[in-house]
């Protein structure tokens, strides 16, 4: 290793645990649960509404960031919005959750959804980067077998114009 490290060249290593599996179950509280049966049984995407200053949350929130005001009005917003970020991953990583090689490329995206004013991140179903840009309209596209969780939309698709 010093050699190697010496000439200028840097060995990557690799390390091993195997593949065991670490089941664990957590409460997801009120509010995402709400959120999360909503995509689960309606296809639907609830959203949360500050009383004080009308700003609506996606994903949930109980309390307002700038106003410290609990919510407890739900909205549905979406299922299509506007790209206001998104980054094309074309480098391999493991993904921490699973232990496992997430397969690239891929598109993350960041969906400001119809009705709300934040944002939520997910992924689209398109990796060539010639063919999106910030501003575009993009929609839900839910899996047939949810679960309750986010992944029960399977990603964001383009929405064609015209």
């Amino acid at each position: 290793m010093a050699k190697a490290e010496s000439s200028g060249k840097v060995e990557l290593c690799m390390v091993s645990s195997g593949e065991t599996e670490v089941p664990y179950d957590w409460h997801c509280g009120p509010y995402w649960s709400r959120f999360f049966r909503g995509l689960r049984d309606e296809r639907k995407i609830y959203a949360t509404k500050c009383p004080s200053c009308g700003r609506v949350y996606i994903p949930p929130r109980e309390v307002c960031g700038p106003c410290f005001a609990k919510m407890e009005e739900w909205v549905e917003v979406g299922p299509e919005g506007i790209i206001e970020m998104f980054t094309v991953v074309r480098h391999a990583y493991t993904n921490p959750s699973t232990g496992r090689p997430v397969r690239t490329p891929r598109t993350d995206v960041y969906v400001k959804l119809d009705g709300a004013d934040t944002t939520l991140m997910h992924r689209l179903n398109e990796t060539d980067e010639s063919k999106i840009s910030v501003g575009m309209r993009v929609r839900a596209i839910f899996r047939e077998k949810r679960t309750g969780t986010i992944h029960d939309i399977e990603h964001f698709q383009l929405v064609k114009s015209g």
